[in-house]
């Protein structure tokens, strides 16, 4: 199962955030530095209405969602890339996952102690970037001396390593991270073998206060927290081509408790349509290259969690091995079609529901039937 890891700076709402994901109460969260050393896990059910409505096509007995692992870890501090604030450690707790999910503290609080005296965002996430970045730097540089007798030998493994590092020196060096760096796809193939810190894919977490939430759905212009949330989005597209999403820690630990209809209440009492963790965990599972196809019946409507690009047979593969292996062709409809025309019959009979075979790329959504013969 594919992992993101939750970091920042300490006292941003990192374990509050992790026990509102993962609807437990696992993470300790208190106000001072440090109050989490080891890392906590926990498993997540990715949010996905379509289950609900297939279930209700095929008469389901049971939904199955897809699923995440989220990693509560410790906060950083600059100077964690030389070790201080036991940074080793939690670098390497990092190196560990697949994705990062930077908790940047967007909201004012006197009570709740801020290692840099105040808030700024974008002082922040680089605080958190310059560390990685000086790790990865470290890393390559002891990296390249080591391969420097097998180049010489006349390795040609070593001098391909050796000339994808000569590229993401420089590119490190300047402040950006790995993953932005101008590597063709074979070059990526060998960059990914050096496991680097800032080749993860990234995405940033506003964490504000519960009453910042409704102003800033509206686009109140006044809200400071919504300059703030501006600011992230820009650097997440400008630094990492990725996206910022907003949550209010605080508040949606408070929903743990809750049922799904009082959380909603809840909410809707406050101005907010949606629960900011929902759309945080679908966020994660996409930005880890992960899709969703679905399967229903009397027994079940169960969502399947592939890559993005895989074809048919691998999709099958995930069901059983057995399936892949004796693939025949798929019976494919898209969600969107089935629950527009209301029935399987409905979708045949309006052409939606079609054979598709080997070469077939399952895109997300697809309500699949597969045929095979072992």
């Amino acid at each position: 199962m594919l992992s993101a890891g939750i970091v920042g700076l300490p006292n941003v709402g990192k374990s509050t955030l992790f026990n509102a994901v993962t609807r437990t109460r696992k993470a300790q969260a208190a106000n001072y530095p440090f109050c989490t050393i080891d890392p906590n896990l926990g498993v997540v059910t990715v949010p996905d209405r379509r289950l609900e409505v297939l279930s209700k096509l095929s008469g389901s007995q049971k939904l199955i969602p897809a699923a995440i692992e989220f990693v509560d870890i410790a906060g950083l501090v600059k100077g964690a890339s030389a070790g201080e604030g036991l940074g080793n450690q939690f670098l390497s707790h990092i190196r560990e996952v697949n994705a990062i999910v930077q908790v940047v503290r967007c909201f004012e609080n006197g009570d709740i102690h801020h290692v840099s005296g105040t808030i700024d965002p974008i002082r922040d996430i680089e605080v958190i970037n310059t560390e990685l970045v000086l790790a990865d730097l470290a890393s390559l540089q002891k990296r390249r001396d080591r391969l420097q007798k097998e180049v010489r030998a006349g390795s040609k493994t070593a001098k391909t390593e050796s000339a994808v590092i000569e590229k993401l020196l420089p590119h490190l060096d300047s402040g950006k991270p790995a993953i932005t760096a101008p590597l063709s796809a074979d070059e990526q193939m060998v960059a990914k073998e050096f496991f680097l810190l800032t080749s993860k894919p990234t995405l940033f977490a506003c964490n504000v206060a519960e009453a910042d939430l409704a102003p800033i759905a509206q686009s109140d212009e006044g809200n400071a927290a919504l300059q703030h949330v501006r600011a992230v989005e820009e650097y997440a597209r400008q630094h990492f081509g990725s996206e910022a999403v907003v949550i209010s820690a605080q508040i949606e630990s408070e929903l743990v408790d809750l049922s799904e209809a009082e959380a909603q209440e809840y909410l809707r009492d406050l101005g907010v349509e949606g629960s900011g963790v929902s759309a945080l965990i679908r966020a994660v599972y996409h930005l880890l290259g992960l899709r969703t196809y679905l399967t229903t019946g009397e027994k079940e409507t169960r969502a399947w969690t592939i890559h993005e690009g895989d074809k048919a047979p691998a999709a099958a593969g995930v069901i059983h091995s057995d399936f892949e292996r004796g693939f025949i062709a798929a019976e494919i409809v898209h969600f969107d079609d089935l629950a527009g025309l209301g029935s399987f019959v409905k979708a045949r009979e309006a052409g939606k529901l079609r054979i598709e075979g080997k070469e077939y790329v399952v895109k997300d959504g697809d309500v699949v039937e597969f045929r095979f013969n072992v």
